[in-house]
């Protein structure tokens, strides 16, 4: 299908998860590079809560393809990709099952240690049950121990434990965000994360934050962190993080478009920490630095991304 002829295409941002605000910034992005192609670009952003209001909003405007820019709950974990597949309209990045897996890192973690993939020693909770600091040094073994909520993503509600006193405190946060909790060893070494744009690898990139922890704060405020892309590592080491970057993505059944999250210890072993199915489309977002350094530009990636999206449709 000529990259021409895609119609209209509804660029849904917004939605109801925490990510909300980040979601808005990277569907504006989106949609503004794609409308100064001369695209016929529907913004929707998604205001409502529960899928019949949702499928409503969808239907009125109406949509040949979607190009999905909600993080978080609603775009990530397959309610959308629902949605949408019942409408009949084609859409951008993972299916249902993947985004439902990746979507849940205690789930993300279970099918990649299974496959054999190296991840962190890790302790989950899914039934939102009070574990004591002693509870989690039982299973993890050393501190620091990283306390995550199991469904969340841009480092919403997730912490850093060093120290007993600080147990407490971070457990209770994580909890508000639901009762699946993981629990991990937290890697000392550098921190990388891979692209994976149609079954390839795009160059890694080094995230050094200036501080200790990866938060919230340190992915979304310019000048918390550096980038180095693509990361100043061997040749080796390069090819490590990229094979079994692709060999997660092809485990959860998102080689179309991804992110995957790594921290590399001391000894060169490269751990996975999670999978985003709906990078960030950002002004400091990592994807669009990663797809430059391959010779993308910002609205190259959308456009592939929407033949991809077609492709999908006529595999179903």
């Amino acid at each position: 299908m000529s990259s021409r002829q895609f119609g209209n295409i509804g660029v849904l941002m917004g939605g109801y998860s925490s990510e909300r605000e980040i979601s808005l910034r990277s569907g504006q992005a989106v949609a503004e590079a794609l409308s100064q192609e001369g695209y016929r670009v529907v913004p929707l952003d998604i205001t409502a809560n529960d899928s019949p209001k949702i499928i409503q909003q969808i239907q009125k405007a109406p949509l040949d393809v979607a190009f999905i820019a909600l993080h978080g709950r609603l775009g990530e974990d397959g309610t959308i990709q629902d949605i949408l597949e019942k409408l009949d309209i084609p859409y951008t990045g993972c299916g249902v099952k993947a985004s439902q897996t990746a979507f849940n890192k205690i789930l993300t973690q279970k099918a990649l240690a299974a496959a054999g993939l190296p991840v962190p020693v890790h302790y989950c909770i899914t039934d939102g049950k009070v574990v004591d600091f002693k509870g989690a040094w039982n299973h993890i073994k050393s501190t620091p121990m990283v306390v995550k909520p199991a469904c969340e993503g841009s480092s919403i509600g997730v912490h850093m434990v060093r120290h007993p006193s600080e147990w407490e405190p971070a457990f209770k946060n994580a909890l508000n965000y639901g009762p699946q909790i993981i629990i991990e060893q937290f890697i000392r070494g550098r921190e990388f994360t891979a692209g994976i744009f149609d079954r390839e690898c795009l160059p890694l990139v080094e995230i050094c934050p200036n501080a200790t922890f990866f938060n919230f704060t340190a992915k979304y405020q310019k000048g918390a962190t550096q980038y180095v892309c693509p990361a100043v590592i061997d040749e080796g080491l390069a090819g490590k993080i990229k094979a079994m970057s692709l060999a997660a993505a092809e485990v959860l059944g998102c080689q179309e478009f991804c992110r995957v999250d790594l921290r590399v210890d001391d000894n060169r072993q490269p751990f996975i920490l999670e999978i985003n199915t709906i990078p960030g489309f950002t002004g400091t977002s990592l994807f669009p630095k990663a797809a430059k350094e391959a010779g993308y530009s910002f609205v190259q990636v959308c456009e592939k991304l929407l033949d991809l999206a077609y492709g999908k449709k006529v595999k179903r």
